[in-house]
């Protein structure tokens, strides 16, 4: 049994006289085909040729590798001015690209890292690519990683950078695993695995690209923390809904939208604050207004969480909404702790603090 296909570079696929056509006879054969058009169809949308960046631009059968997400989620937590509205969008499932054709928030395959370009480790480590293993005097590679070492280029001993370079690794595979989309991970992202700065290893069948199981002992921490976060995503749908979000009361008598965008005061975010220069946000997900049946038609109830996000370089005190939101939370991950184990509890209106570059995940209560 086949599940479905993932099309390297699919946007030449797309190409009818050297233009990019989203009506392409390739795409009416898929669509017509009894077996191809009822599995899994995955493109990674773009290609090397002029106009071939088509991220958002598939049918409605296909989803897509979403180099948006990528993009925004590295800028946000390197520390990037003007990418909280950017990165709002793609947390919430990237409706902007998605919800016109008909598709649906699992239509964005939502990553960070892949085969292709830094590991995550390696993300968190290097400014820039280290390629001259490959023969090609560092001309091959991507150049513009949205990367940042932390302080130092590659290999270091100081523990200052070493944590906040696992703190980074953790903030990122957690932001990947409450959006709302489909994650995909990049296999040894979860143990450190690194290339040591090479971001094209498609030539280096050795050392260098081949996995080190041996990082599942050094990293055992950050492996468990995969699994946490992992766990977290599987026994909560609110983090998977199956349609996007709506910002509005869902049925009568919600005191709550499904979803609410929150300052550090516990106050919604105004157009203003969008366009400040914020670093930091506070989204609120409703698990009661969950629109979407489950495969057996049944109404889909879930517990309501609020997820601080702080990719400032100093911590940020974020209130509690007031009652209507929760009487109490109690904070069940925290980045900032190498394991994320928190369990402090939190009446609504007082204050929790984030550390810096970190996340907080609060879970409704009571």
């Amino acid at each position: 049994h086949v599940d479905g296909f993932r099309f390297d570079l699919a946007s030449t696929l797309a190409r009818e006289f050297y233009d990019v056509d989203r009506l392409s006879a390739f795409f009416d054969l898929v669509q017509q085909d009894p077996v191809v058009s009822q599995v899994k169809l995955i493109a990674e949308p773009w290609d090397v040729g002029e106009g071939g960046y088509q991220v958002g631009n598939f049918p409605g059968l296909w989803t897509e590798w979403n180099g948006k997400y990528r993009d925004t989620v590295r800028d946000y937590w390197r520390g990037e001015a003007a990418t909280l509205g950017e990165f709002a969008s793609r947390l919430t499932g990237s409706s902007d690209l998605y919800e016109d054709t008909g598709r649906r928030p699992s239509a964005s395959i939502n990553f960070v890292t892949c085969h292709d370009g830094f590991t995550l480790n390696d993300l968190v480590s290097y400014n820039e690519k280290h390629n001259l293993a490959n023969g090609e005097d560092n001309r091959d590679g991507e150049s513009h990683n949205r990367s940042w070492n932390c302080g130092v280029e590659g290999p270091t001993d100081d523990p200052e950078i070493l944590a906040l370079r696992h703190r980074q690794m953790r903030n990122i595979m957690v932001t990947l695993m409450v959006s709302q989309g489909t994650p995909m991970i990049a296999h040894g992202d979860e143990i450190g695995r690194t290339q040591h700065g090479n971001n094209n290893s498609y030539c280096q069948d050795n050392e260098l690209s081949w996995m080190d199981w041996s990082l599942r002992d050094t990293n055992a921490e950050l492996l468990d923390f995969a699994r946490k976060v992992t766990a977290l995503r599987k026994h909560h749908p609110v983090f998977r809904r199956r349609r996007f979000f709506e910002g509005e009361l869902i049925r009568s008598g919600d005191q709550v939208r499904d979803i609410a965008w929150l300052t550090p005061a516990g106050t919604e975010m105004t157009h203003d604050d969008w366009g400040s220069g914020f670093k930091c946000v506070a989204v609120f997900l409703n698990g009661e207004a969950i629109t979407a049946p489950n495969a057996r038609g049944e109404r889909v109830v879930d517990d309501s969480f609020l997820l601080c996000f702080n990719a400032n370089n100093e911590p940020v005190d974020f209130v509690t909404p007031d009652g209507d939101y929760a009487e109490e939370w109690t904070a069940v991950l925290d980045t900032w702790h190498p394991s994320g184990d928190t369990d402090l509890l939190i009446k609504a209106g007082e204050k929790i603090t984030a550390a810096p570059r970190s996340v907080l995940v609060l879970q409704k209560t009571a």
